[in-house]
């Protein structure tokens, strides 16, 4: 079986968004932001619940025997982030610039 790729596989999406939904709306307005603000303003009304930031706050720095780290977000590659390489030079941790883990150098003296 041949894979879509480019202009073939767009339009295929585009056929089967207009079959499914019975219109010919764009892929790119599938998720509006009216739905994307009203979703974060219930989030931040519940404040028994802790925030995105919070939880990752909690998870202590991970030690790295490197100067660089290495950070995919998970070690499923369907639930991490593209590879980050951080620099870990400086005393205070280094945070990962897409899902906030902080990394710092284990010196072995």
């Amino acid at each position: 079986m041949a894979a879509f790729r480019g202009k073939n596989g767009l339009t295929m999406a585009t056929h089967l968004m207009k079959t499914l939904t019975g219109s010919s709306r764009s892929l790119s307005g599938i998720v509006s932001s009216e739905v994307a603000t009203s979703h974060t303003q219930k989030w931040m009304q519940d404040s028994s619940k802790k925030s995105p930031m919070e939880l990752i706050n909690e998870v202590p720095p991970i030690r790295v025997g490197d100067r660089i780290a290495v950070c995919e977000g998970d070690s499923d590659p369907a639930l991490g982030h593209p590879v980050e390489f951080i620099c870990l030079d400086k005393d205070e941790p280094a945070v990962c610039k897409y899902c906030g883990l902080r990394y710092v150098q284990d010196h072995h003296h």
